[in-house]
């Protein structure tokens, strides 16, 4: 069976290691870059790549011919082993287009950069193999003016300053599929919430930002409890001067808009919804698009856990309110199954947690999230698939539960 967004990404490449240094100028919104990628491939490398100016492409350090287009960069050289591939571009980043959820990737704020990439936007701003799967170690360098705050993914190892223009150098050890890459860009203040969590926002947001995440650092340790260790050395949020339609995923990072931001809490399922998702859906990563329920199914339901332990409605009363929504809806979804153009339909987000809440009525507690910790221990920093979960949730029941399953992954009506 092909996977979702089959035309993205190629299956026989594998990319190790992403160092990317980038140079970026916000007033005209101009991006260099040097892009080295540390591949294994069974064949002739294609990786996936915007419209930008291409200077000079190198395999182990000598020119190769190419062909760049279509959203393609194919490489003319020997086919197979392990090689270092070095792109060297420049210009003014564009979006990637798509038919079902607009463009995707990087975006030139009212004063700054941000980069919402899932699930196809990667190649906006780097060479990448644009697969959901292919995870990979980055180093990201990044140069802009320095009144500017840069935040990517991973632990910042390096600022320097020189003349008017500073660098900041990030490391994302754990493995990251090339979506959830992220580089964040613009005049920000920063407040540390907790050890290895901070915030950076608009001097103008400050003291909202301090309401309304002041609860997350109890968040990251009740959500330690229930789904194992936190995964990652840091957890960076980022608040942009502007509004943003939906918070953005990346791996060790959220973003959301000054529209997320009320000073009353009055979005804190979101700050709950973003920070699960380091667990599910950036740590335990998809094998493919198909079981995307799997990354927002999870992170609903974390809304619905942190409201149970927060003074709010329980999980069941969450549920019971969801489902007499849900029942109101068509029912011409099936979750485990939802196609391309649904992928981000709010069904199989809410769906999704219904699931959950129904398997943890099944297991009771105690066997329910030894299911959720045992998911996230055993497929760490990997990627998995619904065959996977199914079959380890079925070690810790008695009676079979392919039926349960199949009733509410499978079939479009609501059980």
């Amino acid at each position: 069976m092909t996977g979702y967004l089959a035309q993205h990404g190629d299956p026989a490449c594998r990319v190790e290691h992403y160092d990317l240094e980038l140079d970026y100028k916000p007033l005209t919104g101009r991006l260099a870059g040097r892009a080295r990628l540390w591949v294994a491939t069974d064949g002739p490398i294609t990786l996936d790549f915007g419209r930008f100016a291409i200077g000079k492409v190198l395999v182990d350090g000598k020119p190769v011919r190419y062909a760049h287009g279509g959203g393609k960069l194919r490489l003319r050289h020997r086919a197979g082993g392990r090689c270092v591939v070095e792109v060297r571009y420049s210009g003014t980043p564009q979006p990637v287009r798509t038919r079902h959820w607009g463009d995707l990737g990087w975006e030139q704020l009212a004063d700054g950069a941000l980069v919402a990439g899932q699930p196809i936007g990667a190649p906006s701003w780097f060479p990448c193999n644009n697969l959901v799967r292919d995870k990979a170690t980055y180093r990201i360098s990044v140069t802009s003016a320095s009144p500017y705050t840069v935040v990517a993914n991973g632990v910042l190892v390096d600022v320097r300053t020189g003349g008017s223009a500073t660098t900041w150098v990030y490391r994302q050890a754990e493995p990251m599929a090339a979506y959830l890459a992220s580089v964040q860009i613009g005049q920000y203040d920063r407040l540390t919430v907790a050890s290895g969590q901070d915030v950076v926002f608009p001097a103008r947001l400050r003291r909202a930002v301090t309401h309304d995440f002041a609860r997350q650092p109890a968040m990251m340790t009740k959500f330690s409890e229930l789904f194992g260790p936190y995964p990652f050395p840091e957890y960076h949020v980022v608040v942009t001067d502007d509004e943003l339609e939906v918070p953005v995923e990346a791996q060790g990072m959220s973003v959301f808009g000054s529209n997320h931001v009320d000073g009353r809490r009055g979005f804190e399922r979101l700050v709950a919804h973003e920070l699960a998702h380091q667990w599910f859906g950036n740590s335990v990563g998809l094998a493919d698009w198909r079981d995307i329920w799997l990354n927002e199914g999870f992170a609903c339901y974390a809304e619905w856990l942190w409201a149970e332990n927060s003074g709010g409605p329980s999980a069941a009363v969450s549920a019971s309110r969801t489902r007499t929504r849900l029942a109101r809806l068509p029912q011409d979804l099936c979750i485990g199954e939802p196609g391309e153009a649904d992928m981000f339909d709010d069904r199989v987000y809410e769906r999704g947690a219904l699931t959950l809440h129904a398997l943890r009525d099944r297991l009771g507690d105690q066997a329910f999230f030894t299911v959720l910790r045992d998911w996230t221990r055993t497929y760490r920093h990997g990627t998995a698939t619904t065959a996977d979960f199914i079959a380890l949730a079925q070690w810790h029941s008695v009676a079979p539960l392919d039926p349960f399953f199949q009733s509410w992954l499978h079939e479009p009506r609501l059980p």
